[in-house]
């Protein structure tokens, strides 16, 4: 089992709070096992077994509780009298009316409630107008390179000599992705291709089609692989309407949206928008999409674009996603930021690129940030080997490797 420290490290302050944790994320990322631990911690600390209460809603042996009564029910005949009973709801979408048993269970005395849910849909609606202000969320994603360096090296077998290089890894991180359980499979291609193929369908059937009501798979699918070829690029709707109508097949405009939205309540992708670094203000067209695992993207387009600039690009987005940024895409005239960063710690300016040893290449990635008047920190981010604190007027150039390993703690 992989651990999740640092979202558990999260979770745990909310113990017992007057308030519902809610836990989201796409399928596989690693939700059920982060209540597993997180379970594991409760009886650490000497809560006993009666005083945890834990349902998987996919799992068939609870199907009889994918109505909200039943669900209640189950678990109020369970809660202890005098000690605080710890509910876990693991994929709470899939009871109807769900947020009814939620809430209930919530205004109880000395119930502690957690849930998880791979569909951003369950916090819309009639869950955030009934629990306004009464939930936290805490988003999940799949494993970051660091702890895919910590698992990789507790597998390695004791015939080798030394543990693999990061350079190493990350080939393999780029190649295959960040889903936890491709961690547990042989590093080979036909079994990691099948693996991510039944993650992708069950995402695309049960988390966008079925909930939308989607029945040209076909056309849906066409929708995800234009993102797929398309990330770092600005995307409008108008542009995959017309892409995919040129090649035979009809889709409007509104169904284009109405599809985006489902594949981003689905975590699959992530959207970013623009900013006007000079304006102060966010612009709502021509945004970009972020796929959340990089062997989804390999599997989807067949390794037909290797693209390391644009996927490296997704892999720090995903990066500055986990260490709990606001993120926009900066935009300076005629030039481009690739990420405007906001946190506790104020803005950071990030520009990616795979290599910069060619000057020109290095003096295009360095002007938009050149051109910010402010005294923001500004980055730099590589896959070059460099010198420590290499600086260009302001401007600390890193290997991303280092970055990505927490090795420069004050650049995210």
């Amino acid at each position: 089992m992989v651990q999740r420290k640092e979202y558990l490290e999260l979770l745990k302050p909310w113990r017992e709070k007057q308030l519902i944790k809610v836990i989201s994320g796409v399928r596989r990322c690693g939700k059920s096992t982060l209540l597993a631990q997180y379970m594991d911690y409760l009886r650490a600390t000497r809560v006993d077994d009666e005083q945890i209460i834990s349902v998987n809603l996919e799992d068939v042996d609870y199907e009889h509780l994918h109505d909200y009564k039943a669900l209640y029910d189950y678990f109020k005949t369970r809660l202890c009298e005098d000690r605080y009973t710890y509910v876990f709801i693991d994929e709470v979408q899939q009871c109807r009316g769900f947020e009814k048993a939620v809430d209930s269970l919530f205004i109880k005395k000395n119930v502690d409630v957690y849930i998880t849910g791979s569909n951003a849909h369950m916090l819309s609606g009639e869950l955030a107008t009934l629990l306004s202000g009464r939930y936290i969320e805490i988003s999940i994603l799949p494993l970051s390179f660091a702890e895919h360096i910590a698992v990789a090296t507790q597998r390695i077998d004791a015939s080798l000599t030394a543990p693999p290089t990061p350079k190493e890894e990350f080939s393999n991180y780029l190649r295959y992705g960040s889903f936890p359980y491709v961690n547990e499979l042989e590093r080979n291609d036909h079994i990691i291709r099948t693996y991510l193929d039944g993650v992708y369908n069950t995402i695309l059937i049960k988390d966008v089609a079925q909930r939308e009501g989607i029945t040209d798979i076909s056309v849906l699918e066409s929708v995800v692989k234009f993102l797929c070829s398309s990330i770092g690029s600005p995307v409008s709707t108008k542009k995959i309407s017309d892409t995919i109508n040129s090649g035979g097949r009809k889709i409007s405009t509104n169904t284009v949206e109405t599809y985006l939205r489902a594949l981003v309540d689905s975590f699959i992708f992530y959207k970013i928008d623009r900013y006007d670094i000079k304006g102060r203000q966010h612009l709502k067209t021509l945004g970009k999409y972020y796929i959340v695992d990089t062997g989804l993207r390999n599997l989807l387009l067949s390794g037909a674009s290797a693209d390391l600039g644009h996927q490296l690009e997704n892999i720090v987005y995903l990066e500055l996603l986990r260490r709990g940024n606001k993120i926009s895409i900066g935009k300076l005239a005629e030039k481009e930021v690739d990420f405007v960063t906001t946190n506790a710690d104020g803005i950071c300016y990030y520009q990616v690129s795979a290599t910069v040893l060619d000057e020109n290449t290095l003096a295009r990635e360095l002007a938009p940030l050149r051109k910010i008047s402010d005294n923001h920190p500004k980055f730099l981010l590589t896959l070059d080997d460099i010198m420590p604190n290499v600086n260009h007027d302001g401007i600390r150039q890193i290997n991303v490797l280092d970055w990505l390993l927490g090795k420069n703690k004050n650049s995210s």
